[in-house]
This record gives structure tokens, sequence and C-alpha cells, in this order.
């Protein structure tokens, strides 16, 4: 019973499984929000800050000095002052995400915000770098 060599690696190709090529490990939940008035409700808010590992006040804080407006947050959800489109909160998140959440040198989201005297850092879980992040 001799195999030929492709024969082979015919055979080992068959039994690997299929890898998914381009997925992202951390997949952010989709931003349900509504408009009731000049009122902008996001209703999973809770969702999207587990998903981020991260505080949800943190979060709100980032949002509110960013879009440069006042919130609320009641339980799940968060309701800004004024009309703000989905995009615009995609876009926020994505530099959140950017400045918070992704590791800068391996670029994995797998870290924790640590606060050290008055500074804090961003450590990665993954690859153990440390490294500065402004304050809010």
């Amino acid at each position: 019973m001799e195999y030929g060599y492709e024969e082979l690696l015919k055979r080992a190709r068959s039994q690997i499984p299929e890898v998914s090529s381009k997925r992202e490990r951390l997949e952010l939940p989709r931003i349900v929000h509504s408009v009731i008035g000049m009122r902008t409700i996001i209703h999973n808010f809770k969702e999207i800050a587990e998903a981020l590992n991260r505080d949800p006040r943190h979060l709100l804080k980032f949002l509110t000095r960013e879009m440069a407006t006042a919130a609320t947050m009641q339980e799940s959800r968060i309701i800004f002052q004024g009309k703000f489109s989905q995009v615009t909160f995609e876009r926020l998140l994505q530099r959140y995400m950017e400045q918070f959440v992704t590791c800068p040198v391996c670029k994995r989201p797998d870290t924790k915000i640590v606060k050290e005297k008055r500074l804090s850092f961003l450590v990665c879980e993954a690859c153990g770098a440390k490294s500065s992040i402004r304050q809010l």
C-alpha cells in the first residue's frame, strides 16, 4: 500500500477544517437607535460597552465630549440631547476603538484600561504592551 505525495497531500487537505478569512475578532452589535423629537436614544448601549469590554460610563463620557452634548443613562439605554444619525455613532465608536480598545502594538482588542496615579494606560493582555492614553 504505497501512496504518492500528491495523493497524501490531497487527503491531508481534505481533513483540515476550512478557516474563514478576514473575520473580525471583535464584532460590535448593531446600533439600535431612534430619534424622538430633539433626543436620540441608543437602546443597546450596555450591550455595546460589554462587547468592547469597557465601563459604560467611560464610553458615555467619550461620546458626550466628541458630540458636545449632554446625555443621560437609563438602565441599558442612553439618551442624547439632539438629533444624531446612526452613521455618526458608528464613526465615533470606531474612533473610540482605535484610541481606547485596540492595542497599538499588536492591533488586538484584548486590552484593559489601568489607572496609575493620575495617568491611564492601555494594557494589552495578548502581547503585554503598556501604552499611555489620554484622559477623558
